[in-house]
């Protein structure tokens, strides 16, 4: 089970995944960079300007307006970072004895979106596992609710920050 880990990130609260992946540093990094590698395991699919300082664009919905970021580090093969709303999503790209290893950093605007974020980083996560595994299969946004609420419910349980509106949950 991929699990994210509570902590504050500069003054402000964020979860962080540390995943090891037994691939090249190359087969990852474009994993977590081009656009057409995200399609198969982020959260929303994604057009991005290469560079510090370029736009990032987000389409949670097919049919809906993007949703605007701005690139804050873009060094490849290492490091990319970028603000998704109010958040900021980091990408740190490393090599290790087999393989690689992957940091991402959600660092949160608010902290009651910790858990949730979490286990939304879980299903990504674990979606990019299989994607590096071989498998050929895309993100089904509409599917990964099933899959995410054994990872909230874990996250509740051990106490990290939580109370944040969840999407297509009763008020």
């Amino acid at each position: 089970m991929i699990r994210g880990r509570y902590f504050e990130f500069k003054g402000r609260p964020a979860v962080r995944f540390r995943c090891s992946y037994p691939c090249s540093e190359q087969k990852l990094w474009k994993a977590v960079s081009e656009p057409d590698e995200l399609e198969h395991w982020f959260p929303s699919r994604v057009r991005i300007d290469p560079y510090a300082g370029g736009d990032i664009e987000f389409f949670p919905d097919r049919h809906g307006d993007p949703e605007s970021g701005i690139v804050l580090v873009y060094c490849a093969p290492r490091t990319l970072a970028f603000t998704w709303a109010r958040d900021e999503i980091h990408f740190e790209v490393e090599p290790a004895a087999q393989g690689c290893v992957l940091t991402l950093v959600n660092v949160l605007e608010v902290r009651n979106t910790a858990a949730r974020n979490a286990a939304g980083w879980s299903v990504s996560l674990t979606s990019l596992n299989r994607h590096l595994g071989g498998s050929n299969v895309s993100v089904h946004r509409d599917e990964t609710s099933s899959q995410w609420r054994p990872f909230y419910q874990t996250y509740l349980a051990e106490g990290m920050p939580s109370g944040a509106s969840i999407p297509g949950d009763a008020d």
